[in-house]
């Protein structure tokens, strides 16, 4: 198995195991180096005021296909800053898809794209966002790969 499957396998892992992704009910379906779509379906207790998607549950998904596409290097990187635009509210049942492509890389900092898609393909967010790599590499790498 090559390294770079290993930080993904490690990667998926952690995502089925993470709590706050159980509790939204976020699936990591799609991870490649600088890339990674993300699926949640919008249930009734993710309803704002309005009856529609609350802002942070669509935050939420965003973010989890943001850090997955920024880590899946192998090194640790977290958000320096997020631009989201809400384009379309997702309706009650709808399953919405966040996509993350990486745009640039440099030594210390990453830059990524974040498209939110129902599944009939209607466009409800976009995000524009900046992330800080750090030295280690992802904490939790070591130990899974020494299971294996």
């Amino acid at each position: 198995m090559e390294d770079k499957d290993k930080i993904f396998d490690a990667i998926i892992k952690r995502v089925r195991e993470e709590p706050y992704a159980k509790k939204m009910g976020m699936e990591l379906i799609k991870l490649d180096e600088g890339y990674s779509k993300v699926k949640m379906e919008f249930k009734g207790d993710m309803e704002n005021i309005f009856g529609m998607a609350h802002g942070g549950a669509i935050f939420s998904l965003i973010d989890e296909a943001f850090e997955t596409a920024a880590n899946s290097h192998g090194t640790a990187a977290v958000a320096l800053s997020m631009n989201i635009t809400y384009i379309k509210p997702a309706s009650p049942g709808d399953v919405l898809y966040a996509e993350a492509k990486e745009v640039s890389r440099s030594g210390r900092i990453g830059t990524y794209t974040i498209n939110v898609e129902n599944e009939g393909g209607n466009l409800i967010a976009i995000c524009q966002a900046l992330v800080y790599r750090k030295k280690e590499e992802l904490p939790f790498l070591n130990l899974t790969l020494s299971k294996k």
